[in-house]
Parts: C-alpha cells; sequence; structure tokens
C-alpha cells in the first residue's frame, strides 16, 4: 500500500484532466481546516488545469467571517476564478507545499502574511470505506449532479463533518461539480498566521460556507477533482475580490 505522500506524488506527475467541456481541475488538497481561534484554512494543490497552469492556492477565513484566498497564479486562472465575489482579497504570492513525513505535510506563505501551518493524516474505517467506495464509481457517477447531491448529504454526517455540499453554485454563480477518490482525516494540526497561534482544530459554532460550497467542520484531506461550470461573462461575476 502506498503512503498517502506517495499518492500524493503520483498526483503530481500523472495528474490528468478527464473528458468535458467544461473547466476541469485535478489534485488534492485540504478542504477545510477550522481552528479554536474561530480561523479556517483549506488548501487546494492542483498540477493540471483546463483553464491555466497548475498552482497552489491557500484559503483563510478570519474570525470577522472575512475571506483572503491565497495563490501562486493569477485570480483569472486559479480560485478567485469563481469565488472572488464572496473575498476581501484575493492575493498572488508564492506558497510552498512541502510534505515532511508519509502521512505529514507543511505549508508556508512568507512574508507579512507569516502562515506556517503543519498537517497530520490519517485513515480510519470509514475514510477506508469511503475510498474504496468512490474510487470503484465509474467517472460519469461523478459528474452527475443528482448523485452528488445524494452522496454530500449523506457522507457529511458519516464523516462527523457536519453538512457536505459537492454540487452546487459557488459566489461567482457557476455551477460546481466536487468529484473525490481517495480521503483521510486530519489527525494533528498547528497554525500560526504573523506569530499568532490559531489554535486546535475545532467546529465552528455555525458551519461557514462559500455559495453552495460547504466548508467541512473537520479536517477532510482528499485526492480528486473538480469542475466548473464554462466562464460567460455574460452569466457569471469577474475574478476579481469585492471591493
Amino acid at each position: 500500500m502506498k503512503s498517502i505522500r506517495e499518492q500524493a506524488s503520483d498526483v503530481e506527475h500523472h495528474a490528468e484532466l478527464g473528458p468535458g467541456e467544461d473547466e476541469r481541475f485535478s489534485g488534492y488538497g485540504v478542504m477545510g481546516l477550522p481552528f479554536s481561534s474561530g480561523h479556517v484554512l483549506a488548501m487546494r494543490r492542483f498540477p493540471v488545469t483546463s483553464v491555466g497552469p497548475g498552482y497552489r492556492s491557500v484559503w483563510l477565513r478570519r474570525p470577522s467571517g472575512s475571506w483572503t484566498i491565497y495563490a501562486d497564479a493569477p485570480p483569472q486562472v486559479s480560485c478567485a476564478r469563481y469565488f472572488g465575489a464572496a473575498l476581501e482579497s484575493a492575493v498572488q504570492c508564492p506558497i510552498e507545499v512541502a510534505w515532511t513525513g508519509d502521512a505529514a505535510f507543511s505549508v508556508r506563505i512568507a512574508g507579512d502574511v507569516g502562515l506556517a501551518w503543519d498537517v497530520e493524516l490519517e485513515s480510519s474505517p470509514i475514510t477506508r470505506a469511503m475510498t474504496a467506495a468512490l474510487t470503484a464509481m465509474p467517472g460519469h457517477a461523478l459528474e452527475n449532479t443528482s448523485v452528488l447531491k445524494v452522496m454530500g448529504a449523506a457522507s457529511g454526517p458519516l464523516l462527523g463533518a457536519g453538512r457536505l455540499g459537492l454540487t452546487g453554485s459557488v459566489p461567482n454563480r457557476q455551477g460546481f461539480r466536487a468529484k473525490p477518490r481517495r480521503m483521510w482525516f486530519v489527525s494533528r494540526s498547528t497554525a500560526a498566521l504573523a506569530g499568532e497561534d490559531l489554535g486546535a482544530p475545532q467546529p465552528l459554532r455555525v458551519q461557514t460556507r462559500l455559495g453552495d460550497f460547504l466548508i467541512p467542520q473537520r479536517g477532510i484531506f482528499l485526492i480528486g477533482a473538480s469542475s466548473f461550470d464554462r466562464f460567460d461573462p455574460a452569466r457569471h461575476l469577474p475574478d476579481t475580490a469585492r471591493q
């Protein structure tokens, strides 16, 4: 059995985009992780996309409820393309994601941001069962929004993560489809932002969301893909963050 690090390395070197005319992304990341301070962090690493170069991104929600997305690619070809309307800011900057063990990695953003985030992962009977079910599903099933709605409604309580939304609309009005294939829990994590300790992982009092994308109430690491409706300037909002 390959370690999580080895599986992530396979994605780095061999990720492929599935068929389709929509905007597609393939990679891995932490769906979201809330901390006792009220902050939330998320991470995305997409080695390949259909809209631009591969990139890394970090999502940060502050206790006030404001969101910032940091990415090492321009907003128009990274996460702000879909979530910009709900952001306080979208920042392009270098991001380092480094595996520090077979089931551990670190995320760093230098400069004024000063993010130092360390994550340890683990499998459990439920994540192993979910992974077995997801890897056995044909690709077309994960393109079906009805299937994704049922999966999201059922998996959130099973995972102890609150409600999950695997399909719906993002703040910039495109439809999205999240297509996980393998998953693990975050077993331990520490994070500091500009020297401020964010505390221990802990569910928020009220689960947060960006459009129909609900941020899990516990840390879940996924390998998989996602897709969004092709950008239409007549219907969708631009990538710029709200002012």
